[in-house]
């Protein structure tokens, strides 16, 4: 038994082919959709970025045995304007990225919104945020292996040179 009226060449109307296209187009897209948002959580997940660590102990222990110093980064990675221009302006940079190799072990504390972190790394970035007394984002400190405070910085305007700069001070 047939759903539609028969045009003369046998075929379904036009209207009816084009209503059962738009049916799987929307469903395929639903699908795509739904499996995009799924990537896009699961990669959003509690992960530091790519040359960071989120583990404070760890992060310690290879200074000490690298002979480099640590950067602590206070952030609020997702909401926080002045931290995503001190990622963009300084941290993204080549240049920075290629002394931060020779030379510091760098930790993200971050307090995000949106991106979900382990309990794990909750307890330890608040841990960290009242020892190091933080009232406000970003925040970064230079320590050396022991932890001990060599400098305070926040944004600052002149890129990755000013920072680096700054980095060298602490070092002397």
């Amino acid at each position: 038994m047939r759903i539609w009226r028969q045009t003369s060449s046998g075929f379904p109307p036009l209207a009816i082919i084009l209503t059962k296209v738009a049916c799987i187009m929307k469903n395929v897209l639903t699908s795509l959709a739904v499996a995009l948002l799924t990537f896009a959580a699961a990669a959003s997940y509690g992960a530091a970025p790519s040359g960071w660590t989120d583990n404070y102990d760890k992060a310690l222990t290879e200074a000490k045995t690298s002979n480099k110093k640590v950067l602590l980064d206070f952030t609020g990675s997702d909401w926080c304007g002045w931290c995503m221009k001190l990622n963009k302006e300084v941290f993204s940079t080549a240049k920075f990225k290629e002394y931060a190799k020779q030379n510091l072990i760098l930790v993200e504390a971050d307090f995000p919104q949106l991106k979900k972190l382990s309990k794990k790394v909750q307890d330890q970035n608040e841990k960290l945020k009242a020892q190091f007394g933080i009232k406000g984002y970003p925040t970064v400190f230079i320590l050396d292996g022991d932890g001990k405070t060599l400098q305070q910085l926040g944004y600052m305007e002149g890129g990755p040179d000013a920072f680096i700069a700054k980095i060298e001070e602490a070092k002397k």
